[in-house]
């Protein structure tokens, strides 16, 4: 027997369907009032709900080691969301004038904040050969975090990202030395990825080291040397901090040039070196040495950064360690120097730097002198790698941790001298 419903039971069940709907409209307009990369953030979570609770996760861990709402804002998912809207259009600025609003920060701070959020340890990655067991190196994640590098990108691509305020908070910052002769006219900055990858006004501003002496390796870039690392017959590169699998920790030159390169076994026994450059760095990189291009690549990987909350400082810090650039989006050239063998030049994007830039004429079997040209990253700290063979001898002849211009004396290749010697004795 069919039931019939009272006219008060049907007011309630209009009522109940109606309230169903509204509620559906909500969440709709609440999706639909986000930006399109954090609605692309929302869909991804609600395919696969897992990273949504590792996220959470990650900001719950996050606001562990730094509580304070001030310079930790976002302490749940939905505070997240909303930072994301924000942090894709983010004009960078280099003001410290209420340390409360991250979007008036320094901008390392607002690239390290950003991804302190996703650097924290999860015992569910852990063993499931990332980088780290954090959600920035997950892959559904990490291809997100592409997607996010990219539409900040394009933000900074549009004349909406500079204005003549943003310039002069540059100006008045001598680290970017835009107060000197050294750049060109600013009116060619009509967008902050102009800015950032701004052109020197002369050659001569950057002046090249023993430009004839072809055993003089110059500096790619204004950077921080870090270093030298021997690089055994294996072409793997033992570290105290390396790339830990298991119990060991290790690199191995294929997974930074690529396992179907012709020249991952071309550097056994060589050095690699690396150098950092900061956010107020000129960001073209020219060649360190000169010589032929065997082989030219565009690897496209993780747009990470490792990040440690300073309690003492209040700040953010970056960590620059060796062994993330093996995962990281990068480009290379492979230079055929001659008498010194094959060096490798490795760009290296940090961050949100995934935009690794060579220039035009920068061709397999194109030839260029020392200090020509190679290519600029555009907005963020950066790393350049170099790799020598063994025959190139190379040591480095200026201090790590000391900061030098491009086109400075950054070593030497001794190769030919210690032939030289052998033959003699």
């Amino acid at each position: 027997m069919k039931r019939m419903y009272s006219q008060r039971e049907f007011c309630l069940i209009i009522m109940l369907v109606a309230a169903s709907v509204l509620a559906l409209c909500i969440v709709g307009l609440g999706e639909e009032s986000h930006k399109a990369i954090t609605q692309d953030l929302i869909k991804l979570i609600d395919d696969q709900p897992e990273i949504g609770t590792m996220l959470q996760e990650s900001i719950a861990k996050a606001k562990e080691i730094n509580p304070d709402k001030q310079t930790n804002p976002v302490q749940n998912l939905s505070e997240y969301y909303d930072f994301i809207d924000s942090a894709s259009e983010l004009i960078p600025q280099d003001v410290l004038d209420d340390p409360a609003n991250l979007t008036r920060d320094q901008i390392l701070q607002s690239i390290c904040y950003f991804y302190f959020l996703v650097d924290q340890p999860l015992p569910e990655l852990e063993g499931k050969g990332q980088f780290d067991n954090t959600i920035q190196y997950y892959g559904p994640f990490s291809e997100w975090l592409r997607k996010f590098a990219d539409a900040w990108g394009m933000f900074l691509d549009t004349e909406d990202s500079w204005n003549n305020e943003t310039y002069q908070q540059f100006y008045n910052d001598p680290k970017y030395g835009l107060q000197g002769p050294w750049y060109e006219s600013p009116s060619n900055w009509t967008t902050f990825n102009r800015f950032f990858s701004r052109y020197l006004a002369t050659p001569d501003q950057r002046p090249i080291v023993s430009p004839n002496d072809t055993s003089v390796v110059v500096s790619p870039a204004d950077s921080v040397p870090q270093g030298t690392w021997a690089i055994d017959n294996n072409s793997t590169i033992m570290a105290e901090n390396g790339l830990k699998i298991k119990l060991a920790r290790y690199y191995r030159i294929e997974d930074l040039l690529g396992n179907d390169s012709d020249y991952k076994d071309a550097f056994a026994d060589g050095v690699l070196t690396h150098t950092f450059l900061n956010v107020n760095d000129y960001h073209r990189y020219h060649f360190a040495v000169g010589g032929k291009i065997l082989d030219k690549r565009s690897i496209t990987q993780n747009v990470a950064l490792e990040v440690a909350w300073n309690e003492s400082t209040k700040m953010y810090d970056p960590i620059d360690s060796t062994g993330w650039q093996f995962t990281q989006t990068r480009g290379y050239v492979i230079v055929d120097t001659g008498e010194y063998g094959l060096v490798a030049l490795i760009p290296m994007g940090m961050a949100q730097v995934s935009s690794v830039n060579f220039e035009e004429d920068v061709t397999v079997g194109s030839d260029h002198d020392k200090g020509e040209m190679l290519g600029n990253f555009l907005f963020g700290g950066s790393d350049f790698v170099m790799l020598f063979q063994k025959k190139a001898g190379f040591e480095l002849n200026t201090t790590t941790g000391i900061h030098i211009l491009m086109g400075e004396n950054y070593g030497v290749m001794n190769g030919k001298e210690e032939q030289k010697r052998t033959v003699a004795e």
